[in-house]
Formats: structure tokens, C-alpha cells, sequence
């Protein structure tokens, strides 16, 4: 062991030295601190969790990391992390979720050591080494070895030699860790790309806003789409076999309902493997447009259409077999005046010929966009007897980025997706101020968008922007893709699920 009990001069670092620490990398910092008071704890806490074992207590082995093990032993990091996250979610845990919660806390504390783990060994093969003086220096400053706000000796040898070893090698295995997600942090962002962060928010826009719903599309519009395209809601009354052992097994069949050795009905019953058969291969009255699941090939449905009440058609490819068709009820042409046809009108249209809406939309839209440049925007909502919608003041804020306002807190349902979208982004700051935009398709709505408002942030939330990037944004989004990045590595040897639930569970 590296620290000697003879060191009564060493003192906790001053004020200055924490500080500095807390200016430079304060997530850093204070997750270091953090971890060694959890390390602390871990000494005199006890493991909540590991008396539910329901199988054997062996070896506590949850996976590997580029072949090291990751297993939990008391006292070690995956064994304090659990402590820490058990006593987090102690209030939250109840006889209905207990099973639930336990199993998260022992995968998260997994996943913690995991990275860890990985962490480490990266700094393994990097030939580093924590001097020992260092290691020395961070034990002597833990809480647990002060008194008067120093280091006190009696308080240090007062600890088991054993448990004082454990310490000095978790503290080194922390400072470790700490060096390399600094490093990586460093390599990450530049100063210079702060800044540029911090330039996106310096003009921020406030937004009236004019909505048009696609699914407003009138009646008058359905009936004329319904008879330009009449032909779709044409009806037919059909019955089908279908055969899959081949087509000469299908004409023959055919043949003997032809010949009146068998009925269509039992025939269907007897031979077909379609979902029609238990009804004697009976498919409904169908509009034309509905065939197209049962029947894809247009050139069967245009043959089936030309059929006669009462004829058969010839045994035709279908998908990967063979099928007839006996018409009961010859095609019909659609009758509009039925509302029943016109519901599956107005579905056709959502599910498949939506574009038709939205371009009717935008149309709206563009009528709004003129008269709105003629009159003023307030008085061509008034005129149009619409409510305008605000939202802002926010940034060019792409995703949603915590660091400035948020599109997602401005509580504007037709935005609800927008925040990725860099066409909306793009009209929305592109378009002058006090100038109707042109038409944004967003989801169901076409928006027309009225940039009201643009003011220029000031300097000290800027520079509290380029802070915020240099410290715990870019630590956050650090951490989360180290995270991604390690549980899914090929050196990663996840066997948690099979450990946990043999230990555990008793299975």
C-alpha cells in the first residue's frame, strides 16, 4: 500500500485547489467527490439487496468486459453503486413493484460497473498509472479522515488495513476513470465549437401562427374524388377457393364443381386454406379497392370484373398458389348516395390518397398567405374566422436541445414533431418578420407561419451557454454515448438476464 498512516501533515486540499477543480469541470468534479463519499458509505452500509438469493450463492459473475470479469463482490463498485441506487428507490419500492425495481436497480448498477470496467481497461492498454502520491493526496482529503477540517492520523488508522487497501485502489480506480472521460470530453468539443453553440441562440423569435387541418378536407371534395375515381368503389359479391398444392390440383377441382360432383361450398371447406373457407369460401360484398390484399395482380381483378352473376373465372396465379373465383353478385357500380360507400370513400382517401388532402390544405393556406400580405395577418385570421396560435420566444433550436428554450415547452400540439424537422426550422427563421411564410406541411396540419418578433439575446446568457456546453451538456451527452458505446461493443459479453435470474429467481 502506497499510503502510510505516518503522513499527520497532509491537509484537505485548500479552497482555491476546489475551485479551481469546480470552475474547470464541475460535473467531473463533483462526480468524483460523489463517488468517493459513496465509496465511504459502502464501508459502513450494508448491501441491501443480496439476502433474496433463490438459487446457489456461487460466484456473482454478471458478464465480461474485453474478458474481465464483472461480477459483484461486497464493497467493490457494482456492489456501492447498488447500495447507492437501493436507498435512491427505497421510498419508491412497494410489494406491487418490488420484483420490478429490484431487478432495475441490480441492471443499472451492472451497467454502471460495466462502463466502468471498460473505462479502466481503455486506460490499461494506454500504459497510464495513477502516481501513487495522487491516490494519497484524494484519501487524505475524504470526509471520513478529517477532523477540524483536517487529516487526522488517529481517524485513519483507526480503519481496518484491509478496508484502508480497498479504499486506496477504489479511489485510484476513480481518479482513473475521471482522467479518461476528461480526455475524452477534450477530444470531443473545441472551445471554438462552444462558441458556435452559443451563436445559435443569440436571436431568438416569437410566432403567430395559422393552422389548416388536413383532416378538415371537406364533403364536397370527397364526392368529387369519389367520382373521378368511381371505379375503386364499385362493389362485387365474390366467392374463393385457393390451392397450394398446385395448379393441376386447382383445375381439377374447379372441374368437379364445373361437373356438379361437388359444391363450391364443400369444395372450399374440403380444400381451400384461405380465411374464407370455413364459409364455404363466401368473401362478402367488397368494393373493388378492397380486393387488393386478397387478389394483388390487377390484371385477376380486372378478369373477376368482367365476370357475369353466377360464372367462374379460369384457376389463376395468385401469390404463391392458385385460385378461382365464382361471382354471386356481378360488379356494381358505386352508389355515392350511400353513406356507408362514402365512409369507405373518406378512409380510402386518408389511408392511401392523403397527399390529395394535404395539397387541398396548402391550397387553403396559400389563399390565407395572400390575402394575409393584402390585408395584414390579424385581419386575414379574422376574416377567415381563425384563431391564431403563438409560440416563442425560442431559438433555432434543432432536437429540442435542453441547453436553450424548447419547442416542446411552448405546449403548441401542431408542433409536437417539429423540433427535428429542418424545414420548419428553416422557413420559420428564414422568413421575414412580419411576413406570412410560405405553407409547412407538419403531420396532420399545413402552417403558415408569422415571425412577429426577433430580439438578440444578451451576452452574459450567451456566455452562460457556452459554459453550460463546456461543462455539464457536453459531460451528459459524454456519458451517454460512452454508455452506447460500451454496452454495445463486441467486447461487451452481457449475461446478466441468465445470472440474474438463476441466482435470483431460482431458475
Amino acid at each position: 500500500m502506497a499510503f502510510k498512516g505516518n503522513k499527520a501533515n497532509i491537509r484537505g486540499k485548500d479552497s482555491s485547489e476546489t475551485a479551481r477543480k469546480t470552475k474547470t469541470s464541475p460535473l467531473l468534479y463533483i462526480g468524483s467527490v460523489f463517488i468517493l463519499v459513496l465509496v465511504t458509505v459502502a464501508f459502513v452500509g450494508g448491501d441491501l439487496l443480496s439476502g433474496r438469493m433463490g438459487g446457489d450463492s456461487g460466484d456473482l459473475t454478471f458478464g465480461y468486459y474485453d474478458k474481465v470479469p464483472i461480477s459483484y463482490v461486497p464493497g467493490n463498485y457494482f456492489a456501492q453503486y447498488l447500495d447507492m441506487v437501493a436507498n435512491h428507490r427505497r421510498n419508491t419500492m412497494n410489494e406491487e413493484n418490488y420484483s420490478f425495481m429490484e431487478y432495475q436497480i441490480w441492471r443499472e448498477a451492472f451497467e454502471a460497473a460495466a462502463i466502468h470496467t471498460a473505462m479502466l481497461q481503455e486506460m490499461k492498454r494506454a500504459g497510464y498509472s495513477v502516481p501513487s502520491k495522487i491516490v494519497d493526496r484524494e484519501v487524505a482529503s475524504l470526509p471520513i479522515f478529517q477532523e477540524n477540517g483536517r487529516f487526522s492520523p488517529a481517524l485513519y488508522r483507526q480503519m481496518d488495513e484491509n478496508r484502508r487497501m480497498s479504499l486506496w485502489r477504489q479511489v485510484q480506480d476513480d481518479i482513473t476513470r475521471n482522467h479518461f472521460r476528461n480526455d475524452v470530453t477534450g477530444l470531443l468539443a473545441t472551445d471554438a465549437e462552444a462558441e458556435f453553440i452559443g451563436r445559435m441562440a443569440s436571436v431568438e423569435r416569437s410566432f403567430e401562427m395559422a393552422v389548416f387541418s388536413v383532416d378538415s378536407f371537406p364533403a364536397s371534395e370527397y364526392e368529387v374524388y369519389a367520382q373521378e375515381r368511381s371505379d375503386l368503389f364499385r362493389s362485387v359479391h365474390l366467392s374463393m377457393i385457393s390451392i397450394g398444392s398446385g395448379e393441376r390440383e386447382a383445375q381439377r377441382i374447379l372441374a368437379s364443381i364445373i361437373d356438379g360432383e361437388t359444391t363450391f361450398e364443400d369444395a372450399a371447406m374440403a380444400f381451400s386454406r384461405d380465411a374464407y373457407a370455413e364459409r364455404g369460401g363466401d368473401m362478402g360484398i367488397r368494393l373493388m379497392y378492397e380486393l387488393d390484399w386478397d387478389i394483388p395482380e390487377q390484371d385477376v381483378r380486372d378478369a373477376i370484373a368482367a365476370l357475369a352473376s353466377g360464372e367462374f373465372s379460369d384457376v389463376m396465379r395468385s401469390g404463391d398458389g392458385w385460385v378461382f373465383f365464382r361471382v354471386e353478385e356481378a360488379v356494381q357500380d358505386a352508389d355515392l348516395s350511400d353513406e356507408t360507400v362514402m365512409d369507405k370513400v373518406r378512409s380510402y382517401l386518408r389511408n392511401f390518397e392523403r397527399g390529395r388532402m394535404e395539397n387541398w390544405a396548402i391550397d387553403q393556406a396559400e389563399e390565407f398567405i395572400a390575402l394575409a400580405n393584402e390585408i395584414g395577418f390579424e385581419d386575414a385570421l379574422s376574416q377567415h374566422n381563425m384563431e391564431s396560435r403563438s409560440f416563442g420566444p425560442v431559438p433555432l433550436n434543432y432536437g429540442n436541445v435542453d441547453l436553450f428554450p424548447t419547442l416542446a415547452s411552448q405546449s403548441v400540439t401542431e408542433l409536437s414533431n417539429s423540433a427535428s424537422d429542418h424545414n420548419f426550422w428553416s422557413v420559420a427563421f428564414s422568413t421575414p418578420v412580419n411576413t406570412p411564410s410560405t405553407p409547412v406541411v407538419q403531420g396532420s396540419n399545413v402552417l403558415v407561419i408569422y415571425p412577429a418578433d426577433e430580439t438578440e439575446i444578451d451576452e452574459f446568457r450567451t456566455e452562460s451557454i457556452v459554459s453550460a456546453v463546456n461543462s455539464y451538456w457536453l459531460d451528459l451527452n459524454t456519458e451517454q454515448s460512452l454508455f452506447q458505446y460500451y454496452i454495445n461493443s463486441p467486447k461487451m459479453d452481457d449475461r446478466f438476464m441468465d445470472v440474474y435470474f438463476r441466482y435470483f429467481m431460482g431458475n
